[in-house]
């Protein structure tokens, strides 16, 4: 069968067409009211009601469209529906908000001119910060070994520690840092002698068991300041307090943020032991650590 299209025009003509040609029954509201009585529903039609609500009188004429009272729909932007700016909300208390004037001036507090990357780092990565780390693990080390000394094997890596410095330590986190960039399945294969898996740098900095040994006692903190877990005090994040402040502390010293300023979230990966790590089946990292951070528009 062929198809055949067909305008606007011609479908509102056609329909006109069909209303004309057919004849309606008079008699079908009565037999509506007749079926309605017969089932016995809990709906009646009134049967006391007058002529007058039920037939039109002759002098009222036919109803128009325009007499029919039909309510209507307020378009964005009419009278009664005013568009609402971001800035004009209006809170559940029906008033105004009263919003502070913004009178920061962003800017960087540190003066950058001929500025090198190494310099960007070292203004969070000072020698003061790192000198820290270097301290308290070493304090670790020394608490380690202490406590463990009977336990330890002659073999064990922890017998051979040698209390590390600051040089050492940086060599150290940079080398961390450049994991991110230059990533392997695993450690090993960043001191690997492979032609095909070797990364020179690795070898040519520390060692791998040094790496490894570093990892194992790297500390920020003195354990024996620590808490018990049911004390009301008990801090979860004690173990990276003091870079968490470091940061957030630096970070307010060094750049002054603009007006307009945007919360978002991040899901880090974790699968190491931790009261707020969260367990989301739907992500392909089904255990991560969910970070809320300010970004600058």
């Amino acid at each position: 069968m062929a198809s055949c299209r067909v305008s606007t025009q011609q479908v509102v003509g056609m329909l006109f067409e069909s209303s004309s040609d057919h004849d309606y029954e008079t008699d079908s509201a009565s037999e509506a009211e007749e079926e309605v009585r017969d089932s016995g529903s809990e709906f009646s039609v009134r049967e006391d009601s007058s002529d007058e609500e039920a037939t039109l009188s002759a002098d009222e004429g036919p109803v128009l469209v325009e007499d029919i009272d039909v309510p209507r729909v307020q378009q964005p932007g009419s009278e009664g529906f005013p568009i609402r700016r971001p800035d004009t909300w209006i809170a559940p208390n029906m008033e105004h908000p009263q919003l502070p004037a913004f009178t920061g001036l962003p800017r960087c507090r540190v003066n950058t001119e001929n500025f090198l990357r190494v310099n960007f780092f070292h203004l969070f990565m000072d020698n003061v910060f790192v000198e820290e780390i270097v301290v308290q693990t070493n304090l670790y080390v020394e608490q380690y070994l202490w406590d463990n000394v009977a336990r330890l094997r002659p073999q064990s890596r922890a017998t051979q520690w040698v209390p590390t410095y600051l040089e050492e330590m940086k060599k150290f986190l940079n080398l961390t840092f450049l994991m991110g960039l230059i990533r392997k399945p695993s450690l090993a294969p960043y001191w690997s002698t492979s032609q095909l898996m070797a990364t020179a740098i690795f070898p040519a900095t520390m060692t791998r068991n040094r790496y490894l040994l570093l990892l194992h006692m790297l500390h920020f903190v003195d354990n024996a300041l620590a808490l018990p877990r049911d004390h009301p005090d008990c801090d979860r994040l004690f173990k990276i307090r003091p870079v968490l402040d470091h940061f957030v502390d630096l970070f307010s010293e060094v750049h002054v943020p603009g007006k307009e300023i945007s919360v978002d979230e991040s899901l880090v990966l974790f699968k190491g032991h931790l009261v707020f790590k969260q367990y989301i089946p739907s992500k392909r990292a089904r255990y991560e650590i969910k970070i809320v951070y300010a970004v600058r528009k």
